[in-house]
């Protein structure tokens, strides 16, 4: 239901438009004035075309079978720099969605859609890890990936810990990995120290 068998990417089903657009609308009464979304186009049950970390789920949780087109559909998803690979770690968001670095509201920022996240990179990399010691047609491939995406987000992470003294809530994708957010965030960022250690959750069934 959820897989796009062109793409390879697994995406959210549901009622979706893509014709939908921010607006000013002033109530002059209430002398108020407010970024409301608007709807050009009733929305039909379809699946939802945005690829990012929700695409990639099942690869993350290992579900994929390691001798499966999808797989290699999902490894071109992870290294196309114009899709989610960057030199600081995965986007959130594609760089080719509609809705990248988009608002959702008025008070509502793109927050993520787009930025680089460390829970999901880290989850990411225990997919790469799994499927980098499964015989298949892919497993080096997937290696390969494992060792780049793992340096850097070592790197970008290190680089500006020891730049400013904070770990980040999320890095920015456009500003050279840049941390974001709040500060000093030693939640999911400080699985840096796992990615370092190369521990990661058994996916194995």
């Amino acid at each position: 239901m959820h897989l796009d068998d062109k793409t390879g990417a697994y995406f959210d089903f549901g009622n979706h438009t893509e014709k939908v657009r921010l607006r000013w609308y002033e109530d002059r009464e209430a002398m108020k004035r407010e970024l409301l979304r608007e709807t050009l186009e009733a929305p039909q049950l379809q699946l939802v075309p945005h690829v990012g970390y929700v695409s990639l789920f099942p690869f993350m949780m290992g579900a994929i079978p390691p001798e499966s087109w999808v797989l290699e559909k999902q490894l071109d998803l992870i290294s196309n720099s114009s899709i989610l690979w960057t030199d600081y770690g995965l986007r959130s968001l594609s760089r080719t969605s509609s809705m990248y670095m988009k608002r959702n509201t008025e008070h509502d920022a793109p927050y993520w859609r787009g930025a680089i996240w460390i829970n999901m990179n880290y989850m990411i990399l225990s997919g790469l890890h799994h499927y980098s010691h499964e015989d298949g047609p892919y497993k080096v491939r997937a290696g390969e990936l494992y060792d780049e995406l793992r340096s850097n987000l070592i790197r970008n992470i290190v680089g500006n810990y020891q730049e400013t003294g904070f770990f980040w809530e999320n890095y920015d994708q456009k500003n050279k990995g840049k941390g974001k957010g709040a500060r000093s965030f030693t939640g999911w960022t400080s699985l840096v120290v796992l990615i370092m250690a190369e521990s990661y959750p058994s996916l194995h069934r």
